[in-house]
């Protein structure tokens, strides 16, 4: 099973918003919002909600790729995040998110036995390629114990 895969059947709001994973690597994850009525804001485009949502778990799956393997001896959590919106979004939109740090450097915080935190870049686009909105999200690595 792909990290897109077990995501989409572990987190309810996922499969609520049917968001399409295309790509979960540690340098990048992809996720897609179909265009749903049902999702729509007054002008016709995806709700702010839907399009946070959407680049929130673009984040939250570059975070898992680039450190699932720290799962057992720490828990990643948001910390802050902020959206920008650039330009009306209309049909299907992606987010692509980027890691802000490299991960030999967030390990090695935790090796100290620090509480790491990490930013996480998501850029929200159109079809036609252009920038509708801009997230960023600030992710820490909790240790367990």
């Amino acid at each position: 099973m792909s990290l897109g895969e077990l995501l989409a059947a572990t987190v309810p709001m996922v499969k609520t918003l049917n968001l399409e994973y295309l790509e979960t690597t540690p340098e990048r994850a992809v996720l897609r919002l179909p265009d749903q009525p049902e999702y729509q804001n007054h002008v016709g485009g995806p709700h702010a909600g839907a399009m946070f949502t959407l680049a929130e778990s673009a984040s939250g799956a570059i975070v898992l790729a680039a450190f699932g393997d720290q799962l057992s001896r720490a828990v990643p959590l948001p910390v802050t995040a902020d959206i920008a919106f650039k330009k009306i979004a209309r049909g299907v939109v992606t987010a692509t998110a980027t890691l802000g740090r490299p991960i030999a450097d967030v390990v090695a915080e935790l090796d100290k036995g620090e509480r790491p935190e990490f930013p996480v870049a998501v850029a929200i686009q159109r079809e036609d390629g252009a920038v509708t909105g801009e997230v960023n999200v600030v992710w820490t690595l909790r240790p367990n114990s």
